[in-house]
């Protein structure tokens, strides 16, 4: 069956998975913003509407922005706020080294290329990232459940980005990411074949069986020659 398309989750996959303090980083985020004990206050509670949020994401897939976030812990997102947070979390964000060549491949054999994240943020964010690391250019078409009602693993976040890169039939599609559940399962649930990249900090999701598992993304290449 041929490929006609990739799909690629982001965080954990495109960008390589490692863990973070986030209760931390938004201390960090807040610090220079707000005396000392209102911005350990205003960290919790952005730290507290963030797990809640995801939770919701979890147990209902439903998506959220930042703005929510914002809102939910009752804390106004200023610009200043805002540029922190980015550069907080910008160590975190780089592309594996192994992206750009992959998808170039790709793109020579005509395959086309996406991406879906379960994301708050918003669309720029992300494009600033693969800008900065030179692979925008080389995805065809990209879903951010910030903009979307739902997030992974519902069918119409897959339906939704296979309508971004331009293909119908999802048997075409391969999708590849870090969580058994939400990629794994959700691709499979959509008719896509889905590949498992593992890393040690997402659990398994025992009753899922994915078509493939590569140790990393340059394992991906000749996988889906052979498919």
């Amino acid at each position: 069956m041929t490929v006609r398309a990739v799909i690629f989750d982001w965080g954990g996959t495109l960008t390589p998975w490692h863990s973070i303090n986030v209760e931390q980083l938004w201390q960090t985020i807040c610090e220079p913003h707000f005396p000392l004990v209102q911005a350990a206050t205003h960290a919790a509670a952005l730290h507290a509407a963030e797990q809640q949020l995801w939770e919701v994401s979890r147990s209902q897939h439903q998506s959220a922005t930042m703005e929510q976030l914002f809102e939910l812990a009752g804390v106004a997102p200023t610009e200043q706020l805002l540029a922190s947070y980015v550069k907080a979390w910008e160590p975190h964000t780089f592309t594996d080294p192994e992206v750009s060549g992959l998808l170039g491949d790709m793109r020579e054999r005509g395959i086309r290329i996406g991406v879906l994240s379960n994301t708050m943020w918003p669309r720029s964010w992300h494009e600033d990232v693969f800008r900065r690391d030179g692979v925008l250019d080389l995805i065809d078409g990209a879903v951010y459940t910030s903009e979307i009602d739902w997030t992974k693993p519902h069918p119409e976040a897959f339906a939704t980005v296979m309508r971004a890169i331009g293909v119908s039939d999802p048997a075409d599609c391969v999708f590849v990411g870090d969580r058994p559940y939400d990629d794994v399962h959700g691709a499979q649930s959509a008719g896509m074949r889905a590949v498992l990249v593992p890393n040690s900090d997402v659990p398994p999701y025992e009753t899922v069986v994915p078509d493939a598992i590569v140790a990393s993304l340059a394992e991906l290449g000749l996988l889906i020659e052979s498919w």
